[in-house]
C-alpha cells in the first residue's frame, strides 16, 4: 500500500531541530503584540503571511526578519510559557511525540527576567502539555507511548547592539574588548546557566546549539563553551553547512564536539570549500572523507527541508536538495522543521515531501523516522530512552499493521 499522508500523521515522529521563537501561532503572536504594545506590520494572520512570514523568501536575512517580532513579544514568563505550551499541543496534534524546543535565552533576558527563569517558564508550558497529553486513557494504559520533551539552549555566533538587553549590557560593560571574545563570554554563561538549571533546578536542558550567521562568525570562537558542556555531560548540536561549506560542518565536528549537525545542507558542495589550496581533486577527497566520518560516527544531520528551500535562492527544487546524497551516503538524518511558522511547515509536511520527492521506501521511512528518536538527547538515563524507543518501535509496527504497509 501507497505511504499517504493519513498514515504519516498517525505515526509517532520527533522533531529535534524546532525553534520555540520560529513556530509561534500567528494568532498568539498578534494577541501578545497587543498586549505588550509590540509593533507589527500587520494584525491579521493574512496580513503577516504577506508581509513577514511568506511562502518563498529572497534570502536567509528576509527569512530571519520574522524572529524580530516573535522574540519582541517573548519577554515575559506568561508569553513564554503560552508560546511553549501550544507548541507542545500543536505538535502532538499531529503525532509527534517527542520534541527538542531550542531557544537564545539570552535573547529574553533583561533586568527583570533572569536565563533560570526564562528556562523555568518554557519548561512550565512544556511539561503542562505533556502531563495533560500523557493523562489520556490510552498513554496510561500503555496502548499508546507517551510524549516527551527535552530542551536546547543556543549561544549566538555573533550579535549586535539591539538584539536584547542582555547584549546590549553585555557589549556596553566589555566596549573595549574584541567582539569575537565577547560572543564567547556570552556563550561560556549560557552553558554556566544551562548546566546549573539542569543540575540544580532539575529541568530538562538536554543540550547546547550554535546558532545564527555562520560566514564570518567561525565555530571555534566558541570552543571553550563547548569543552564546558562536554565536560558537563551535555550533549552538542551546531547550525552548520546551512549558509557556509563543509569546512563549517568539520570544525562543529572537530571543535566543537559536535553530537548532531542542524542542516547540513552544503555537505556535499566542493564550491564551497574556501580553502584555496585544494584542487578539484582535493576538495572531492576532502568530502568524502567528511561525510565517510560523520556517517561512521553516526553523527545525525536535522534536515529541514522547506526552510533550505525558502532561504537558498539558488535552490530551485526539492529533488535537488542534498538530502537525496544523504540518503545515498548511508547517513543518519532525521526530519525537522526548523520553524512551524516562519516556514510554514509541520513535521508531517517535511516527510509527505521527502517520501514524495526522494521516491522513499516503507522499510527506509521506518528507519528514517526511528532515527529520530534513537538520536535524540532524550533526558534522564539511558536505560529509560531505550525503553522509550521500544515502545515507540512497537507503536510504528502497531500502524504500519493497521494500514497494512510494511
Amino acid at each position: 500500500m501507497k505511504i499517504t499522508r493519513k498514515f504519516i500523521e498517525k505515526l509517532p515522529k520527533t522533531d529535534l531541530h524546532l525553534h520555540l521563537d520560529g513556530s509561534l501561532r500567528l494568532k498568539t503572536l498578534i494577541e501578545l503584540a497587543e498586549e505588550n504594545n509590540v509593533t507589527l506590520p500587520s494584525y491579521t494572520e493574512s496580513g503577516l503571511k504577506e508581509t513577514v512570514f511568506k511562502p518563498k523568501y529572497n534570502s536567509l536575512n528576509e527569512y530571519l526578519k520574522g524572529f524580530g517580532y516573535t522574540t519582541a513579544v517573548l519577554q515575559n514568563e506568561s508569553s513564554l510559557e503560552r508560546a511553549a505550551y501550544e507548541l507542545a499541543v500543536d505538535n502532538q496534534n499531529e503525532g509527534v511525540r517527542y520534541i527538542e524546543v531550542r531557544f537564545a535565552p539570552q535573547l529574553h533576558q533583561h533586568t527583570h527576567l533572569k536565563a533560570i527563569n526564562v528556562l523555568k517558564a518554557v519548561n512550565k508550558g512544556l511539561n503542562a502539555a505533556k502531563i495533560k497529553f500523557n493523562n489520556r486513557k490510552e498513554i496510561k494504559s500503555g496502548e499508546e507511548p507517551r510524549f516527551e520533551y527535552g530542551i536546547i539552549v543556543c549561544a549566538m555566533r555573533m550579535f549586535g547592539h539591539g538584539f536584547s538587553e542582555y547584549y546590549d549590557d553585555l557589549l556596553r560593560v566589555l566596549s573595549h574588548g574584541k567582539q569575537r571574545r565577547i560572543f564567547a563570554i556570552a556563550s561560556e554563561e549560557l552553558v554556566r546557566s544551562a548546566v546549573k538549571a539542569r543540575d540544580k533546578f532539575g529541568l530538562p536542558i538536554v543540550g547546547v546549539d550554535l546558532a545564527g550567521a555562520e560566514d564570518g562568525f567561525p565555530a571555534d570562537d566558541h570552543e571553550a563553551a563547548f569543552d564546558l558542556a562536554h565536560k558537563n555531560f551535555m550533549k552538542k548540536t551546531v547550525h552548520a553547512g546551512e549558509a557556509y561549506g563543509p569546512e563549517s560542518i568539520f570544525q562543529a565536528i572537530t571543535d566543537l564536539h559536535a553530537d548532531r549537525i542542524g542542516h547540513g545542507y552544503y555537505l556535499f558542495h566542493e564550491s564551497k570549500i574556501s580553502n584555496k589550496d585544494m584542487n578539484k581533486k582535493e576538495k572531492g577527497k576532502y568530502i568524502e572523507k567528511l561525510q565517510s566520518f560523520i556517517a561512521d560516527r553516526r553523527i545525525t544531520i536535522e534536515v529541514c527541508l522547506t526552510s533550505n528551500l525558502q532561504t537558498n535562492p539558488q535552490l530551485k527544487s526539492l529533488k535537488d536538495h542534498s538530502f537525496g546524497k544523504m540518503l545515498n551516503s548511508k547517513l543518519s538524518t532525521t526530519f525537522c522543521t526548523d520553524n512551524r511558522t516562519v516556514s510554514d511547515t509541520t513535521v508531517t509536511d517535511e516527510i509527505v515531501k521527502a517520501v514524495d520527492t526522494f521516491n522513499i521506501s516503507p522499510k527506509e521511512l521506518k528507519h528514517l523516522i526511528i532515527y529520530g528518536f534513537k538520536r535524540s538527547f532524550f533526558p534522564g538515563q539511558y536505560v529509560n530512552k531505550r525503553s522509550y524507543v521500544r515502545k515507540i518501535i512497537d507503536y510504528y509496527e502497531k500502524i504500519q499493521k493497521d494500514f497494512k504497509i510494511s
